[in-house]
């Protein structure tokens, strides 16, 4: 092990970032607007607010701003598990023979087991702030809906948590925290909502998707008067609160003059990937350092690598307003994998941008190789990682090899963003190898895609 870094760098209470970094500020090409689903125009703050609360529809809204203040009842709550360690697998690169400084940022020291309580506790102070009594959420893998019931908690509100069905019965541990913390707690597609009963008349054997219980989530919300919904991911709000990552992660780098070559994460939605790259990004755009930047999705659910980039409903029930992103179309229906949390129709419009300017690549992975690259990162460097986690996992190995072929000495970062401990039911069928790969045909996508509405 170097005597000069580290196994595990923590950054000083008073090194914490007491900004978010908004990458959109210095984005030549900003993304697409939000539209309006109704008359197809951009949205404005008085629409959004009708949905979010008022301040997280300007965040939402700001592309101007590189930085905006994090408010101190925010940062008095991060002290509570931040800063999250920047970590050197010193095992994992001897145990893969590879030239490679391997790095890995972990956000799982929380209840929630994830990065989702950067933003969680952000959506629940503006919520209180504005004088709500609650929000409504969708989660899939339940690392967001617990994060959101956690905040909640803490911010003394309620907190209404639609589950994608297939999680809500593989995960029933997370689901009791969620409840723990107060939360209620329902399947989705449900018969609680009118959209539910829709997507249930249609589908009725469906194991559900985000874009379904994000449909419920908004319904319930626009429903109840006091209430507002929050989102985990996708948002640029999101993005924004989760840059934290990013900030800690390049602070830390920058201590120890580590220069990172290649930034892994996996991507669903993009909250990590996008928290995790943004100050990165900020850097390459100003011409101030050069990185490669690699988002990691399921082969299950492929919307950079093998999706079409337009105007596309962000839900299932297509009330949401529009975004353009790389989208597999909203009416598509995912394998229920056991990465929960990567089981979304669509990608961050931050994220989609930045990839249809080639400043991102893309891979998919097969789910049953995720696992081996899971269970061989649990054995060699002892913590038990999340399915979704386990891709970037994946990929940084791929990588560390590649250098081991070459000689290379490059180093690589990627974000560990939670713990795997309520996922045992797959590491159950990854162990009893009855773990199977479902790779969607490309009929199967375009029967969604050719749904995708017409914007002019």
């Amino acid at each position: 092990m170097s005597k000069n870094i580290p196994y595990k760098i923590y950054l000083k209470e008073d090194e914490l970032p007491k900004q978010w970094y908004n990458v959109r500020a210095d984005m030549q090409k900003k993304p697409a607007p939000i539209l309006n689903p109704k008359n197809g125009k951009p949205m404005t703050l008085d629409e959004l607010s009708v949905v979010f609360c008022r301040e997280l529809a300007a965040q939402e809204l700001n592309e101007t701003d590189p930085y905006i203040d994090i408010p101190g009842e925010i940062i008095d709550f991060y002290r509570m598990y931040r800063p999250a360690p920047l970590v050197r697998a010193y095992y994992l690169e001897k145990a893969l023979g590879t030239p490679a400084k391997i790095y890995y940022k972990f956000e799982g020291n929380n209840t929630s087991g994830s990065h989702k309580l950067n933003s969680a506790i952000a959506q629940a102070y503006y919520a209180k702030k504005q004088g709500l009594k609650g929000v409504t959420t969708e989660t899939g893998a339940g690392q967001w809906g617990t994060a959101l019931s956690m905040a909640c908690s803490y911010f003394d509100l309620d907190c209404k948590v639609y589950m994608v069905k297939c999680s809500y019965e593989q995960k029933p541990f997370r689901r009791e925290v969620m409840r723990t913390y107060g939360a209620n707690v329902t399947p989705s597609p449900s018969n609680t909502t009118e959209i539910g009963r829709k997507i249930l008349s249609e589908y009725p054997d469906t194991n559900g998707s985000l874009g379904c219980a994000i449909s419920e989530a908004v319904e319930a919300a626009v429903g109840h008067e006091g209430y507002r919904y929050v989102l985990g991911s996708v948002l640029s709000q999101v993005l924004l609160h989760q840059s934290v990552i990013g900030l800690e992660a390049m602070a830390a780098c920058d201590k120890y003059e580590i220069k990172p070559d290649i930034i892994i994460g996996c991507a669903g939605g993009g909250s990590n990937l996008g928290g995790l790259i943004s100050p990165f990004m900020g850097r390459k755009l100003k011409g101030e350092a050069d990185y490669r930047f690699i988002a990691v999705e399921p082969a299950s659910c492929t919307s950079l690598t093998r999706g079409t980039y337009a105007y596309d409903y962000c839900d299932t029930g297509m009330i949401c307003p529009l975004q353009k992103m790389y989208t597999l179309g909203s009416s598509f229906m995912p394998s229920a994998s056991h990465a929960g949390g990567l089981r979304y129709h669509g990608m961050s419009a931050v994220v989609s941008e930045l990839y249809d300017q080639g400043l991102i690549e893309a891979v998919s992975v097969e789910q049953t190789s995720v696992f081996e690259a899971a269970t061989r990162f649990a054995r060699i460097e002892g913590t038990l990682p999340a399915p979704e986690s386990s891709h970037a996992i994946k990929a940084a190995i791929d990588e560390a090899l590649k250098c081991k072929e070459t000689g290379e000495e490059k180093t690589i970062l990627f974000g560990l963003t939670g713990t795997g401990y309520f996922d045992m039911y797959a590491y159950q069928q990854y162990n009893d190898g009855t773990m199977s790969d479902y790779i969607p045909t490309d009929e199967e996508i375009m029967k969604s895609i050719d749904k995708l509405p017409e914007i002019k």
